[in-house]
């Protein structure tokens, strides 16, 4: 009798077996998301282990947890599966108009303001793709928690330059801004070093209670040759917060000088709330971009969803919003 050992003898339902199993941590679970019989899903998971001779989970009275050779084969089980979705889809989407799921994450203020009107209009023009946008502060593991990408104020290092697929939508210009009343108690600096003399609002961003957020690291064009001067002033205040919006309406009311987003605070400026600071200077870009798991083949409807975003973004709309007066 021929044993089955080869990974060709693996099939797509054992793959989801195994995730449904790591998933609910027991087999009762596992079934209900399956909407199997539990002695069947006993028996297909000793049957798996059989076949490839090894232990992928461990059992006791009250839980079952993964061994590490589950945690590999849990790993492959999730990109295979992901390539069996995108190979439908791509095979469904050349007949059709571009179907399916679009999930994405972005922050909340982003995702609130910009992303979420752009994604609307884009879903009316494909009708019958279903996008859903979660929004988040901290950047999600895309391909661990099956999302498709992210749009992000992204500073790309080496490390997550190496983990994901990245492009750029938009540069994002951040500016200093007060309130016209903060300025007529106050007045404004002149340079950047007459910050130190101010009231700053200061965002702790990421949840963390320490770090250099309060190192506003400037810069401006200083010639017509388009040369660069830089430089760096440590602010003080009385407020921070870890919110961009609680800080933005701080600096609405006159507590001070804010750095922040030019897209958050287009709105204001265009309104007259809020007076640009120095504004010449400006803080290192945190471009907006578009983040992804690396895929082989991308699928049709997430490539038009790309093209459409770098074409949305690509005027800065917040720019234009920023100028105009009501």
């Amino acid at each position: 009798m021929k044993t089955l050992t080869s990974p060709s003898d693996i099939s797509r339902a054992d793959l989801e077996l195994v995730l449904a199993v790591r998933a609910q941590a027991s087999l009762s679970g596992a079934a209900l998301q399956l909407d199997m019989a539990p002695p069947a899903v006993t028996k297909r998971l000793a049957a798996l282990e059989a076949r490839l001779g090894q232990k992928l989970f461990l059992r006791t009275t009250r839980r079952i947890s993964v061994t590490a050779e589950g945690e590999i084969v849990c790993q492959r089980a999730s990109a295979l599966l992901q390539g069996f979705r995108d190979l439908e889809s791509q095979l469904r989407e050349r007949q059709h108009e571009p179907t399916g799921r679009i999930r994405l994450a972005s922050t909340f203020g982003f995702g609130r303001l910009w992303l979420g009107p752009a994604l609307a209009l884009f879903q009316q023009h494909h009708p019958q793709l279903v996008i859903q946008l979660e929004l988040t502060e901290q950047l999600p593991d895309l391909a661990e928690q099956g999302f498709d990408g992210a749009v992000w104020l992204w500073s790309v290092n080496s490390v997550q330059a190496a983990k994901w697929v990245s492009r750029r939508l938009a540069q994002n210009q951040r500016v200093l801004v007060a309130a016209p009343d903060y300025l007529r108690r106050n007045g404004s600096p002149k340079t950047p070093q007459e910050l130190e003399q101010h009231d700053c609002l200061v965002v702790r961003e990421n949840g963390q209670a320490s770090g250099q957020f309060d190192h506003w690291r400037l810069r401006r064009q200083s010639d017509k040759r388009g040369l660069e001067e830089q430089t760096s002033v440590r602010v003080k205040g009385r407020l921070s917060s870890n919110s961009g919006e609680m800080a933005r309406d701080w600096c609405l009311s006159g507590h001070g000088i804010l750095l922040r987003s030019l897209w958050d605070i287009a709105p204001q400026l265009a309104e007259g709330k809020l007076q640009r600071v120095l504004p010449a200077w400006s803080m290192p870009q945190a471009d907006v971009a578009w983040l992804a798991p690396y895929r082989a083949e991308v699928p049709r409807r997430i490539r038009l969803l790309i093209d459409y975003l770098v074409a949305h973004f690509a005027t800065e709309p917040w720019k234009a919003a920023a100028k105009t007066k009501p």
